[in-house]
């Protein structure tokens, strides 16, 4: 019997005629998506089907979240100028327009059993809303950063938020209080999940680690080893007996008491941005640009107890797993409904309210935005059936494929009969190639030989012409997948040209060049490399010796010895633990810093921009009254030495304030993530002149 994957990849499509900036899949079914763009709308996806079902639009500015109610009847989704709205999937319309955060919607939840909100924003407060009444019912307050995740406890008691400031905050709703904060981890707190049903919490973050926490005494349960990169998506298994963390390209298995790992695969997804289990298989979503990949991982074929007796075995039944089980001394969420919430007001007295003049007002003239239904065969399936509102559609699992076959590489031998020679790999990545696939020439050309021509593929789904109207950007991304401007086959052995001759051209029309050996592939590709390995090495060596000066406590030193060095990639990564460091920054790093930050800000690099964008949005954090006090009140005459001194400096950094505003006024209108970040600075800087 052929072998299959364990994981693979299911689709790739086109989703928006802008850069995509968010998606989620549906908690109940896992088989239906919706997807947020730059063009301002957001688009319905039946998963494994490559046609937009139903496009959403009625925001006026690009959509940065998405989330499915937990039955996927209602779709919320959060707009950078900080609207939320809700859809109602069945009536194909907007039910709600919910207004009231200052900045752009980083991450939504729906109530496990109320008809409430939770959001988290950019301006890094967290708000409670109340869909039937139209309105905030409370704010948190406390997070110094933006909110990256919120979650509600499966009891809707609860609300925990996860912030880039690297802290996890855990909320009372009928309080209205902080019950709780987490401090262990040394970077961004990227993602924050509520066990099933224990009072157990985990914690994905920057810092490559995912940590779990005991909701009884609020201690750290334990840590995982550091992944190879930050932890973009975590999600417990609907059983709860292991955690799900999605890495770039990666996936692992966790267990925790003690924390370990059951199992790992390499996926090639990128940037997860969402995952879900449907019929014992985990999906995976991500984005890149304007398209969305989905992939599937075989959870039967997963390690989920420890044991790996019965795993990679295809060819026989797969045996039952023994699923991990905690100690037990822990106690459970209550997930049934109180009775007291039965009726829409004993709902909202449950909940800690502000005054009335923090209730937002709906804005009836937006909610009669129509959507535009673009396949209405499954929007009828999946949304209108005949007796009553389903939103689970057919749960087969998606047949996994042909595991890859063993490539051969052909290797004449004195001219002697072709003999095969087997090329070891892997069977178990979901992406694989052989070499010959990835390295071959181009056939030639046999006139007189007839060939086989292959079917027309099948039509790719094209962006509208709308993408056309939005900028593009020659940024280089920091998620690419090669290098810029190289031809990766210019590294390999020329092949020899064969003469064939005419009266033999029909005979040997099938027959071409001869291949190339795997060892001469490798020996080929590792040459060449001597220039690469001469600029790292240079800076290794110019980062050993502004690590020796900054040990030593002379920062200022330490900074302009890398600026002299006159390599923007050395100050980026200074940046990079700067903004991790807020304590740090001093006035006369600024004065430092800024022209080099000035450069950053026009780089070509994706990376360089984000990170002098966050040291822009951290100086202007810090230091914008002391600056804005100082220009608007120059010493006097007399002689202040400190004064004056402050004043120089003042004047020389908000004078590049001034030439980065200029600068990013020219570029934010463009699409992404870049143009959405510019944006962001460009509002933070107009308080230069408040």
């Amino acid at each position: 019997m052929a072998a299959t994957k364990r994981a693979w990849k299911l689709q790739d499509f086109v989703a928006h005629s802008a850069n995509v900036n968010c998606l989620a899949l549906g908690p109940k079914s896992g088989r239906v998506m919706v997807t947020g763009g730059e063009d301002k709308k957001v688009n319905m996806w039946a998963v494994g089907k490559p046609n937009c079902i139903m496009s959403l639009s009625g925001h006026t500015s690009p959509v940065e979240s998405v989330r499915f109610g937990n039955t996927e009847e209602l779709v919320a989704a959060g707009s950078q100028s900080g609207t939320i709205k809700i859809w109602d999937l069945e009536a194909a319309k907007i039910v709600r327009t919910l207004t009231g955060h200052k900045s752009s919607i980083q991450t939504l939840d729906f109530h496990p059993y109320g008809e409430f909100v939770a959001s988290g924003s950019f301006d890094t407060n967290v708000k409670l809303w109340d869909v039937r009444r139209k309105g905030c019912i409370y704010t948190y307050r406390g997070h110094t950063n933006r909110i990256n995740s919120v979650r509600f406890s499966p009891d809707g008691r609860w609300v925990a938020s996860a912030g880039e400031d690297g802290l996890a905050k855990l909320w009372d709703l009928a309080a209205g209080k902080l019950i709780n904060e987490f401090k262990h981890h040394t970077g961004p707190v990227n993602n924050i999940e509520f066990h099933p049903n224990e009072f157990l919490l985990a914690t994905g973050s920057a810092d490559r680690t995912v940590k779990f926490w005991d909701l009884e005494n609020f201690n750290l349960v334990g840590t995982t080893d550091k992944e190879a990169s930050p932890i973009r998506c975590i999600l417990f298994h609907q059983d709860g007996n292991v955690l799900f963390s999605g890495g770039q390209d990666s996936l692992h298995v966790y267990s925790w008491e003690p924390v370990k790992c059951f199992d790992s695969y390499s996926m090639g997804w990128g940037k997860v941005a969402d995952m879900t289990t449907s019929s014992n298989q985990l999906i995976g979503a991500s984005y890149s640009q304007s398209n969305v990949s989905l992939f599937v991982v075989d959870l039967a074929r997963t390690n989920m107890s420890g044991d790996i007796s019965h795993v990679e075995q295809p060819s026989k039944p797969v045996q039952q797993q023994i699923p991990f089980t905690a100690s037990g001394h822990r106690k459970n969420f209550v997930t049934e409904r109180p009775h007291t919430q039965c009726s829409g007001g004993d709902q909202g007295a449950e909940m800690k309210t502000e005054p009335e003049e923090e209730q937002t007002q709906d804005h009836g003239e937006d909610d009669q935005s129509p959507a535009q239904i673009e396949n209405p065969d499954d929007y009828r399936e999946l949304f209108q059936p005949r007796k009553h509102l389903a939103r689970s559609p057919p749960k087969e699992p998606f047949p996994a494929p042909l595991a890859d076959p063993v490539p051969v590489a052909v290797v004449p031998a004195n001219n002697q009969q072709n003999v095969t020679r087997p090329v070891t790999q892997s069977v178990s990545r979901p992406v694989t190639q052989s070499v010959s696939q990835t390295h071959s020439s181009p056939p030639r050309q046999e006139p007189e030989a007839p060939v086989h021509q292959p079917p027309p593929a099948a039509p790719v789904h094209q962006p509208p012409p709308a993408a056309q109207h939005h900028p593009v950007s020659n940024v280089i991304p920091s998620d690419r997948d090669k290098p810029v401007g190289l031809d990766m086959n210019a590294f390999l052995p020329k092949q020899p040209q064969h003469s064939v001759a005419p009266s033999s051209s029909v005979n040997n029309a099938n027959i071409g060049p001869p291949e190339v050996s795997e060892s001469e592939i490798i020996s080929a590709i590792e040459k060449g490399h001597g220039s690469m390995c001469s600029v790292l090495t240079s800076r290794h060596k110019n980062l050993d010796v502004v690590r020796s000066i900054w040990t030593s406590g002379e920062i200022r030193t330490a900074l302009e010895s890398a600026i002299n060095m006159n390599d923007l990639a050395i100050i980026v990564d200074l940046l990079n633990v700067m903004c991790l460091k807020t304590s740090l920054w001093k006035l006369d790093l600024c004065v430092v810093l800024l022209p080099k930050i000035e450069e950053l800000v026009e780089s070509k690099y994706e990376n360089y921009i984000l990170t002098s964008c966050q040291a822009i949005k951290l100086i202007m954090k810090s230091f914008s009254q002391l600056i804005k006090s100082n220009i608007t009140s120059p010493p006097l005459s007399g002689v202040d030495i400190s004064r004056e001194e402050r004043y120089n400096k003042c004047k020389k950094c908000y004078d590049s304030l001034v030439n980065i505003r200029y600068i990013i006024e020219q570029k934010q209108h463009l699409v992404g993530k870049i143009g959405s970040t510019f944006r962001e600075v460009k509002l933070i800087l107009g308080g230069l002149d408040s």
